[in-house]
């Protein structure tokens, strides 16, 4: 009898955790759905009301925000219809937008390749091979991007005057960029299953052939990805490309706009920079594909043996250093060097007060930028659907357009309709919302994702409103990754230029608009604090984003 009991409460037992389960499976569809969700028994017993999630309330939040997103594209087209076919003939199909066209092309055919090769052979060796110092060599791949475009290039032009054309634009391009493509590289190296190495050595492959038909393929998300950010950041720079006169779609609408403010031809010249941007997209979408790249298995990956380099030791060592030289050396000592000349004179009051405007800006542009990705955050977590997807899209595509046209479509719509918005901080904050709005996202919505949807239901059966539980229980919860969210925001906006340029009231200077400023009056040692003061923002930047690659990775 004791043994048939026992059987009995263990059959019992299982049964009611198999209920337990289907009951969590079908709240979990229902939440997804937007339909009421069950109530805990306990508040059935006190006759509260059946809960619903906040889905209605959130998801026009975030339409009014996506909606607000899709102003530069609307922008672009109301443009296009307010001049004329005959007007947009004569803008676009002109000698001059060809020859921008024919140099945004070859900026972005050349300097791409040579990123790409450039960080997979730094990715490797740091990461599969036993070459020495190889978390130094690793930190100082990526400590590039602590240090602005704009200000690699007034290092190299201070150091050699006489940079100029292509082949300087291309130089300085990769050195600035390629940490966008070591970073994901890297990080896939380190989760790549070494199986898939020993089988096609196995069939006989040497290790070249290894690499470029085992180990490449499975790289191919992450070169692409890499690949589309520097392409995006190419068509966007202007002041690298200003200081080493090299004649880009951004230059080009910058320098329109200040010779004639609103004029049909820089809103048309914005118009043909977006079509760039949406072709990259879109042939970025077309060269990912869609094979599988997860590992199916039991077990997990064992971790990767590195490779003994033998007599290419000396040759791999030297590629890691050269390139800290040329990305770290120049800029350091270029900025070492005005700062000695110019003595503590330069240190002078406007330098702090610039830092301050920054500081300020940075901080509630990015706090903006958090409050307005948090319902779309919410909603691809909670709950998903086609339309929440055509949402997040119009979230992401906006932190592809350049500053300068995103800054274009707002000066057009404040001049033509709200004049007393025009230079304001008000729109000037728009902007960067904008232009920032996906920074935010990434990291918000990963923190929601690990908030436990079971918190908010617990809340609102204690009487709690939707709101009041997603407030109370998962933002706070979500915290630490809101704070990160507000930190890459407001460090972006920190070494933002042309928007900066174009919407920044009168008076306002921030370090990266102060520092333009004197570096077109060729004053280098005036400028040379605030080029500092940025590169000491960027460091947390830096260092965040490796520390987010290697705990993603596991590490």
């Amino acid at each position: 009898m004791t043994i048939s009991g026992n059987r009995s409460s263990k059959a019992v037992a299982f049964l009611f955790r198999r209920m337990k389960a289907s009951a969590l499976l079908q709240d979990n569809r229902l939440l997804a759905s937007g339909n009421e969700a069950p109530v805990a028994p306990k508040a059935a017993r006190m006759g509260l009301p059946r809960a619903r999630m906040p889905h209605a309330s959130v998801l026009l939040l975030a339409t009014i925000v996506a909606i607000f997103s899709l102003v530069p594209l609307g922008f672009i087209g109301w443009v296009t219809y307010d001049v004329g076919w005959d007007t947009v003939k004569a803008l676009v199909f002109r000698p001059r937008v060809g020859e921008l066209l024919v140099n945004t092309v070859l900026l972005e055919t050349i300097t791409i390749p040579l990123s790409i090769a450039l960080a997979v052979t730094l990715a490797w060796l740091t990461e599969r091979t036993d070459i020495p110092f190889a978390r130094l060599w690793a930190w100082l791949a990526i400590a590039p991007l602590a240090v602005p475009a704009f200000v690699h290039s007034y290092a190299w032009v201070s150091l050699l005057p006489g940079m100029r054309g292509l082949q300087s634009g291309v130089f300085i391009s990769v050195i600035a960029y390629y940490p966008f493509l070591y970073l994901p590289v890297a990080a896939a190296l380190r989760r790549l299953d070494p199986v898939i190495e020993d089988a096609a050595a196995s069939l006989g492959l040497n290790p070249w052939r290894v690499f470029f038909r085992a180990v490449l393929p499975q790289l191919r998300l992450a070169i692409c990805g890499g690949s589309l950010l520097i392409g995006l950041h190419l068509l966007s720079e202007y002041g690298l490309f200003v200081m080493i006169r090299f004649d880009t779609f951004a230059t080009a609408i910058v320098d329109q706009f200040q010779s004639s403010y609103n004029s049909p031809a820089s809103n048309m010249l914005g118009g043909v920079l977006v079509a760039c941007c949406l072709f990259l997209l879109g042939f970025e979408v077309l060269v990912r594909g869609n094979e599988r790249y997860a590992r199916v298995g039991t077990g997990s990956p064992r971790p990767t043996d590195r490779r003994r380099l033998g007599w290419f030791m000396l040759p791999a060592i030297l590629l890691p250093v050269a390139l800290a030289v040329l990305t770290l050396g120049v800029p350091l000592v270029t900025l070492g060097r005005w700062l000695y000349l110019g003595g503590a004179e330069i240190w002078r009051i406007e330098v702090g007060s610039a830092f301050l405007q920054t500081i300020v800006l940075a901080i509630v542009g990015g706090v903006l930028a958090t409050i307005a990705a948090a319902p779309m955050a919410w909603l691809s977590v909670r709950a998903p659907g086609r339309f929440q997807r055509v949402l997040e899209a119009c979230h992401y595509y906006v932190g592809s357009l350049p500053g300068v046209v995103v800054a274009l479509a707002l000066v057009t719509i404040t001049v033509r309709l709200v004049l007393p918005l025009y230079q304001t901080f008000a729109t000037l904050l728009v902007a960067y919302v904008m232009l920032f709005l996906p920074r935010a996202m990434v990291g918000l919505r990963a923190s929601i994702a690990q908030a436990p949807v079971e918190l908010e239901r617990a809340a609102m059966g204690l009487g709690r409103t939707p709101g009041q539980a997603v407030r109370q229980i998962t933002m706070r919860l979500a915290a630490p990754g809101a704070a990160a969210s507000v930190a890459l925001a407001a460090l972006g906006i920190t070494n933002e230029l042309t928007a900066t340029l174009m919407l920044s009231p009168n008076g306002v200077d921030t370090l990266a608009t102060k520092f333009w400023s004197l570096t077109s009056e060729i004053d280098y040692v005036s400028a040379a604090p605030y080029a500092f003061m940025m590169v000491v923002l960027s460091l947390p930047l830096t260092l965040m984003l490796y520390t987010q690659s290697k705990r993603t990775a596991g590490q």
